[in-house]
């Protein structure tokens, strides 16, 4: 199993050359990028030709763009605006040799728009995730659909995520699949199945403080082994189906954000591989 970083860990007390130097420091092999801020601050006075140059000449490679937002149930302005953005990143992954783009989908306010029927949501991101992959496609880059476990979400469990990847039908449409987000809404291990295992594309790890289904967000994450999830159950049964290439930790812990940087990089490596090292071996290569 390789090692990840993912840069909202740290994304109100770093920036990605920050980010970059001490997950290299500390022995990471990959970073998920937060094309949606650092990378962006970043390019203000670098270029991509210095990002892939970091890539090339350094252990740490990227592992995805995180992440497209929102490209679900949108009017047909902001669908377009969404595409250019993905387009965008594709040219980003091509530049650095990025494989993922992590895409989320929208959260809705029913006070304002009324409620959505799953169906609607459902054939919103068919639609859209077939349209992203065959952009994707001649570039060579895979798309990890985030379930997003909280109750606006349109997309909120594991098994909604899947039927939705499943009917979309391509080779580089799959899923993230975030131990925080599985059990935000009580996504189920048993819809984990043999059947979902080529399409676990991407891991996230974190834990979480002990609210009820329905009310844990973002801000609650603590370090792994450190809350109420079950990590052990999770890293068993992704040895079960064989999933073993990269684990990336991602926590929003505000308290986190007002600790060094590198100490909160360090620590997140130490915590993550505590709760790994049971099911499975790291090493850097």
């Amino acid at each position: 199993m390789k090692l990840a970083f993912n840069e909202g860990t740290t994304f109100e007390s770093a920036s990605l050359q920050q980010n970059l130097d001490y997950c290299e420091k500390h022995g990471y092999d990959f970073i998920e990028i937060r094309s949606i801020d650092q990378l962006k601050d970043y390019l203000k006075e670098n270029t991509l030709d210095d990002l892939k140059a970091y890539f090339d000449t350094h252990h740490i490679k990227p592992l995805s763009l995180n992440a497209l937002c929102f490209f679900n149930n949108r009017t047909k302005e902001d669908e377009e605006a969404v595409i250019e953005e993905f387009k965008e990143y594709l040219e980003i992954c091509k530049k650095i040799d990025c494989s993922y783009i992590c895409v989320v989908p929208s959260n809705l306010d029913v006070t304002e728009k009324g409620k959505t029927l799953t169906e609607e949501v459902n054939e919103s991101c068919i639609r859209v995730l077939s349209l992203l992959s065959d952009l994707a496609e001649p570039y060579g880059v895979k798309i990890a659909l985030e379930f997003i476990g909280i109750p606006e979400n349109t997309v909120n469990t594991f098994a909604q995520a899947y039927q939705i990847v499943k009917a979309v039908d391509k080779n580089n449409v799959g899923l993230v699949y975030d131990t925080f987000q599985f059990t935000g809404m009580a996504s189920r291990l048993e819809d984990v199945t043999d059947e979902t295992a080529e399409k676990l594309f991407i891991f996230h790890i974190n834990d979480v403080d002990g609210f009820p289904v329905g009310q844990m967000r973002d801000t609650d994450r603590v370090w792994p082994g450190h809350g109420v999830i079950d990590l052990e159950a999770h890293l068993k049964r992704l040895k079960e189906l064989n999933y073993d290439f990269a684990v990336s930790v991602e926590l929003f812990r505000p308290e986190y954000y007002q600790m060094d940087p590198e100490e909160v990089i360090k620590k997140a490596k130490e915590t993550t591989l505590e709760v790994l090292e049971k099911y499975y071996s790291y090493s850097r290569s």
